[in-house]
């Protein structure tokens, strides 16, 4: 019983603590889906070029005046484009993107069932 109340002692006193906690995570897992313009080949979170910092800094301003994860989003694709995303949604612009690998397993599927299934 004196462990709870030491726990929810704790919690009283120290909410922003937990609340900061929750903010980062939050944020590193908008910054992990954020490619990085600078370093191509890295994501927001990863990077650590001027670039990177900044948009870490914009992705806090904006979860502090309560922007959700979907608008921060779709602020930074109307802001930079879609190439911004690691994770881009299904759209007239991605449909190659999104059913090229399909196509390739396809494709592999037949050229493996011609050469291998038909020639016994």
């Amino acid at each position: 019983m004196k462990v709870l109340q030491f726990f929810l002692i704790i919690f009283l006193l120290f909410p922003s603590n937990i609340i900061k906690a929750e903010e980062l995570d939050q944020r590193n897992k908008i910054t992990k889906n954020l490619r990085c313009l600078i370093c191509q080949g890295q994501s927001v979170y990863d990077s650590d070029s001027e670039f990177a910092n900044s948009l870490k800094i914009l992705v806090d301003k904006k979860l502090e005046e309560g922007f959700s994860e979907d608008q921060i989003y779709a602020f930074l694709k109307s802001k930079y484009g879609e190439w911004i995303l690691y994770d881009p949604e299904l759209n007239k612009n991605t449909y190659i993107l999104w059913l090229l690998p399909l196509l390739i397993f396809l494709i592999g599927g037949a050229i493996i069932y011609k050469n291998f299934i038909l020639r016994k």
